[in-house]
Protein backbone atom coordinates (compact mmCIF):
# COMPACT_ATOMS: atom_id res chain seq x y z
CA UNK A 1 0.00 0.00 0.00
CA UNK A 2 1.48 3.22 -0.94
CA UNK A 3 1.46 6.29 1.39
CA UNK A 4 -1.05 8.39 -0.91
CA UNK A 5 -3.59 5.21 -0.49
CA UNK A 6 -3.95 5.71 3.11
CA UNK A 7 -4.76 9.52 2.89
CA UNK A 8 -8.55 9.80 3.66
CA UNK A 9 -10.04 11.99 1.19
CA UNK A 10 -13.22 12.48 4.14
CA UNK A 11 -11.29 13.53 6.81
CA UNK A 12 -10.02 16.64 4.86
CA UNK A 13 -13.37 17.61 3.66
CA UNK A 14 -14.15 17.74 7.29
CA UNK A 15 -11.20 19.16 8.45
CA UNK A 16 -11.86 22.34 5.80
CA UNK A 17 -15.69 22.03 6.68
CA UNK A 18 -14.66 22.48 10.31
CA UNK A 19 -11.98 25.12 9.90
CA UNK A 20 -13.87 28.57 10.36
CA UNK A 21 -15.55 27.06 13.99
CA UNK A 22 -12.34 25.33 14.78
CA UNK A 23 -11.26 27.91 17.27
CA UNK A 24 -14.12 28.98 18.77
CA UNK A 25 -14.83 25.19 19.64
CA UNK A 26 -11.45 24.28 20.94
CA UNK A 27 -8.54 26.68 20.47
CA UNK A 28 -10.10 29.41 22.34
CA UNK A 29 -12.14 26.84 24.95
CA UNK A 30 -11.19 26.83 28.65
CA UNK A 31 -10.03 23.06 28.65
CA UNK A 32 -8.31 23.81 25.04
CA UNK A 33 -6.52 26.27 26.73
CA UNK A 34 -5.86 24.18 29.76
CA UNK A 35 -4.86 21.33 27.44
CA UNK A 36 -2.49 23.07 24.98
CA UNK A 37 -0.95 25.04 27.73
CA UNK A 38 0.85 21.99 28.92
CA UNK A 39 2.04 21.18 25.52
CA UNK A 40 3.34 24.40 24.68
CA UNK A 41 5.75 24.42 28.44
CA UNK A 42 6.86 20.79 27.00
CA UNK A 43 7.86 22.43 23.42
CA UNK A 44 8.59 25.20 25.28
CA UNK A 45 11.38 23.22 27.28
CA UNK A 46 12.07 21.08 24.23
CA UNK A 47 12.98 24.06 21.35
CA UNK A 48 15.55 26.90 21.70
CA UNK A 49 15.53 30.25 19.40
CA UNK A 50 17.22 29.12 16.30
CA UNK A 51 15.77 25.97 15.82
CA UNK A 52 14.31 25.04 12.65
CA UNK A 53 11.33 22.84 13.15
CA UNK A 54 8.24 20.82 11.70
CA UNK A 55 4.97 20.85 12.53
CA UNK A 56 2.44 18.24 11.00
CA UNK A 57 -1.12 18.73 11.00
CA UNK A 58 -0.96 22.58 12.14
CA UNK A 59 -4.38 23.00 12.43
CA UNK A 60 -5.39 27.05 12.55
CA UNK A 61 -1.57 27.90 13.30
CA UNK A 62 -1.92 28.15 16.97
CA UNK A 63 1.03 26.25 17.81
CA UNK A 64 3.71 27.62 14.65
CA UNK A 65 3.17 31.23 15.67
CA UNK A 66 3.44 30.41 20.00
CA UNK A 67 6.88 29.01 18.71
CA UNK A 68 7.99 31.83 15.93
CA UNK A 69 6.63 33.99 18.99
CA UNK A 70 10.02 32.06 20.38
CA UNK A 71 12.55 32.67 18.00
CA UNK A 72 11.56 29.35 16.67
CA UNK A 73 11.33 29.03 12.98
CA UNK A 74 8.32 26.87 11.59
CA UNK A 75 7.64 25.00 8.54
CA UNK A 76 4.18 24.10 9.23
CA UNK A 77 1.56 21.20 7.02
CA UNK A 78 -1.91 20.15 7.40
CA UNK A 79 -4.06 18.09 4.89
CA UNK A 80 -6.91 20.71 5.42
CA UNK A 81 -6.67 24.10 2.58
CA UNK A 82 -9.06 25.71 4.50
CA UNK A 83 -7.34 25.52 8.06
CA UNK A 84 -3.96 26.41 5.91
CA UNK A 85 -6.04 29.81 4.34
CA UNK A 86 -7.18 30.33 8.46
CA UNK A 87 -3.51 30.20 9.50
CA UNK A 88 -1.84 32.40 6.86
CA UNK A 89 -4.72 34.89 7.60
CA UNK A 90 -4.51 34.72 11.01
CA UNK A 91 -0.51 34.97 10.85
CA UNK A 92 -1.01 38.28 9.12
CA UNK A 93 -1.34 40.72 11.70
CA UNK A 94 1.63 39.72 12.92
CA UNK A 95 3.23 39.88 9.51
CA UNK A 96 5.92 40.34 8.10
CA UNK A 97 6.52 36.74 10.34
CA UNK A 98 9.45 35.07 7.90
CA UNK A 99 9.47 32.29 10.96
CA UNK A 100 6.79 30.71 9.77
CA UNK A 101 5.97 29.30 6.40
CA UNK A 102 2.19 27.16 6.48
CA UNK A 103 2.21 24.63 3.62
CA UNK A 104 -0.56 22.15 2.50
CA UNK A 105 0.29 18.58 2.70
CA UNK A 106 -1.42 15.54 3.84
CA UNK A 107 0.84 13.75 6.50
CA UNK A 108 1.57 10.52 4.36
CA UNK A 109 2.99 12.67 1.73
CA UNK A 110 5.42 14.40 3.87
CA UNK A 111 7.88 12.33 1.90
CA UNK A 112 8.04 14.78 -0.40
CA UNK A 113 9.05 18.22 1.72
CA UNK A 114 12.15 19.30 0.48
CA UNK A 115 13.33 21.25 3.75
CA UNK A 116 16.36 24.07 3.26
CA UNK A 117 17.93 22.40 5.88
CA UNK A 118 17.54 19.53 8.21
CA UNK A 119 14.94 19.61 10.80
CA UNK A 120 16.12 20.54 14.40
CA UNK A 121 12.78 18.56 15.75
CA UNK A 122 9.36 18.46 14.56
CA UNK A 123 6.23 17.70 16.37
CA UNK A 124 2.18 17.45 15.91
CA UNK A 125 -0.51 18.24 18.11
CA UNK A 126 -3.89 17.69 19.41
CA UNK A 127 -4.73 14.17 17.65
CA UNK A 128 -3.39 14.46 14.09
CA UNK A 129 -1.81 11.41 13.88
CA UNK A 130 -4.88 9.60 14.99
CA UNK A 131 -6.21 9.78 11.16
CA UNK A 132 -3.15 7.92 10.20
CA UNK A 133 -3.19 3.91 9.55
CA UNK A 134 0.12 3.16 8.55
CA UNK A 135 2.64 4.86 11.63
CA UNK A 136 5.08 3.10 10.41
CA UNK A 137 5.06 4.86 7.02
CA UNK A 138 5.11 8.55 9.27
CA UNK A 139 8.38 7.29 11.57
CA UNK A 140 10.57 6.44 8.50
CA UNK A 141 9.56 9.53 6.58
CA UNK A 142 10.35 11.65 9.80
CA UNK A 143 13.34 10.11 10.40
CA UNK A 144 14.68 11.19 7.07
CA UNK A 145 13.71 14.91 7.57
CA UNK A 146 15.99 14.62 11.36
CA UNK A 147 19.35 14.53 12.54
CA UNK A 148 20.01 11.79 15.27
CA UNK A 149 19.32 13.43 18.87
CA UNK A 150 16.39 15.31 17.32
CA UNK A 151 13.43 15.37 19.07
CA UNK A 152 9.47 14.37 17.97
CA UNK A 153 7.02 15.34 20.21
CA UNK A 154 3.36 14.08 19.55
CA UNK A 155 0.19 13.98 20.85
CA UNK A 156 -2.66 11.97 20.27
CA UNK A 157 -5.85 10.86 21.42
CA UNK A 158 -5.87 7.93 23.85
CA UNK A 159 -7.35 4.21 23.63
CA UNK A 160 -8.60 4.69 27.15
CA UNK A 161 -10.42 8.32 28.10
CA UNK A 162 -11.33 7.83 31.51
CA UNK A 163 -13.18 11.11 31.61
CA UNK A 164 -15.31 10.01 28.32
CA UNK A 165 -15.97 6.82 29.74
CA UNK A 166 -17.41 8.53 32.92
CA UNK A 167 -18.97 11.76 31.46
CA UNK A 168 -20.59 9.25 28.85
CA UNK A 169 -21.52 6.49 31.14
CA UNK A 170 -23.46 8.75 33.79
CA UNK A 171 -25.82 9.92 31.10
CA UNK A 172 -26.74 6.08 29.44
CA UNK A 173 -24.23 6.68 26.74
CA UNK A 174 -22.09 3.35 26.69
CA UNK A 175 -21.68 3.36 23.16
CA UNK A 176 -20.17 6.71 23.08
CA UNK A 177 -18.23 5.86 26.78
CA UNK A 178 -16.75 2.98 25.16
CA UNK A 179 -16.17 4.02 21.80
CA UNK A 180 -12.12 4.22 21.33
CA UNK A 181 -11.59 0.66 23.31
CA UNK A 182 -11.64 -1.03 20.31
CA UNK A 183 -8.53 0.83 18.95
CA UNK A 184 -10.76 1.72 15.72
CA UNK A 185 -13.35 4.07 15.40
CA UNK A 186 -15.56 6.24 12.82
CA UNK A 187 -16.32 9.87 13.58
CA UNK A 188 -18.76 11.96 12.38
CA UNK A 189 -17.61 15.68 11.63
CA UNK A 190 -20.89 17.08 10.03
CA UNK A 191 -21.65 15.08 7.14
CA UNK A 192 -18.47 13.15 6.56
CA UNK A 193 -16.80 10.08 8.14
CA UNK A 194 -13.73 9.96 9.33
CA UNK A 195 -11.70 6.65 10.62
CA UNK A 196 -9.85 7.60 13.89
CA UNK A 197 -7.13 5.07 15.38
CA UNK A 198 -6.48 4.88 18.93
CA UNK A 199 -2.65 2.95 19.62
CA UNK A 200 -1.58 2.31 23.05
CA UNK A 201 1.38 3.27 23.97
CA UNK A 202 2.84 0.40 23.34
CA UNK A 203 2.05 0.26 19.74
CA UNK A 204 3.49 3.96 19.60
CA UNK A 205 6.53 2.87 20.79
CA UNK A 206 6.77 -0.13 18.13
CA UNK A 207 5.46 1.70 15.51
CA UNK A 208 8.29 4.83 15.51
CA UNK A 209 11.07 1.83 16.77
CA UNK A 210 14.25 1.49 15.49
CA UNK A 211 14.33 4.95 14.54
CA UNK A 212 12.65 6.95 17.04
CA UNK A 213 13.98 6.06 20.96
CA UNK A 214 10.38 7.05 23.46
CA UNK A 215 12.21 9.03 26.43
CA UNK A 216 8.77 10.48 28.21
CA UNK A 217 5.20 10.38 27.65
CA UNK A 218 2.93 12.38 30.00
CA UNK A 219 -1.37 12.37 30.10
CA UNK A 220 -3.50 15.38 29.14
CA UNK A 221 -6.93 16.10 30.14
CA UNK A 222 -6.73 12.68 33.26
CA UNK A 223 -9.67 14.40 35.03
CA UNK A 224 -9.88 17.65 32.79
CA UNK A 225 -12.60 16.25 30.46
CA UNK A 226 -12.64 16.54 26.32
CA UNK A 227 -13.61 19.76 25.03
CA UNK A 228 -16.99 18.46 24.40
CA UNK A 229 -17.59 19.15 27.89
CA UNK A 230 -17.15 22.99 27.70
CA UNK A 231 -20.54 23.81 28.19
CA UNK A 232 -20.76 22.33 31.74
CA UNK A 233 -17.13 23.74 32.97
CA UNK A 234 -18.23 27.06 31.45
CA UNK A 235 -21.04 26.70 34.04
CA UNK A 236 -18.69 25.46 36.87
CA UNK A 237 -15.06 27.51 36.04
CA UNK A 238 -13.87 26.60 39.21
CA UNK A 239 -13.88 22.91 38.78
CA UNK A 240 -11.29 23.21 36.05
CA UNK A 241 -8.66 24.61 38.66
CA UNK A 242 -9.04 21.81 40.70
CA UNK A 243 -9.11 19.10 37.82
CA UNK A 244 -5.67 20.61 36.80
CA UNK A 245 -4.71 20.30 39.73
CA UNK A 246 -5.47 16.54 39.96
CA UNK A 247 -3.82 16.35 36.46
CA UNK A 248 -0.92 17.51 37.11
CA UNK A 249 0.00 15.23 39.98
CA UNK A 250 -1.47 12.18 38.09
CA UNK A 251 0.24 13.01 34.72
CA UNK A 252 3.59 11.56 34.48
CA UNK A 253 2.35 8.16 36.60
CA UNK A 254 2.74 5.22 34.79
CA UNK A 255 -1.07 3.77 35.62
CA UNK A 256 -2.96 6.92 34.75
CA UNK A 257 -0.88 9.16 32.26
CA UNK A 258 -2.54 6.80 29.71
CA UNK A 259 -6.23 7.58 30.47
CA UNK A 260 -5.80 10.96 29.50
CA UNK A 261 -7.81 12.49 26.79
CA UNK A 262 -4.57 13.00 25.29
CA UNK A 263 -0.93 11.81 25.68
CA UNK A 264 1.97 13.54 25.02
CA UNK A 265 5.21 11.90 24.20
CA UNK A 266 8.67 12.70 23.24
CA UNK A 267 10.71 10.73 20.90
CA UNK A 268 13.99 10.86 19.89
CA UNK A 269 15.77 10.12 16.55
CA UNK A 270 17.94 7.46 17.23
CA UNK A 271 21.58 7.06 15.78
CA UNK A 272 21.84 5.96 12.57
Amino acid sequence: MTNMATVQPQAILAFDHLAERYDDLFTKSLIGRAQRDIVWNVLSQTFRPGDYVLELNCGTGEDAMFLARNGISVAAFDASEQMIRIASQRLRPEAPNPLVRFSQLPIELIHQIRPERQFDGAFSNFSGLNCVVDLNHTAEDLAALMPPGAPLIVCLSTRFCISEMIWFSLRGKLSKAFRRCSGRTVAKVDEFAVNVYYPTLRQLRRSFSPAFIMRSCVGIGITVPPSYVEPWIRKYPKSLNILQAIDKVLSSRPGFRVLGDHMLIRFERAQA
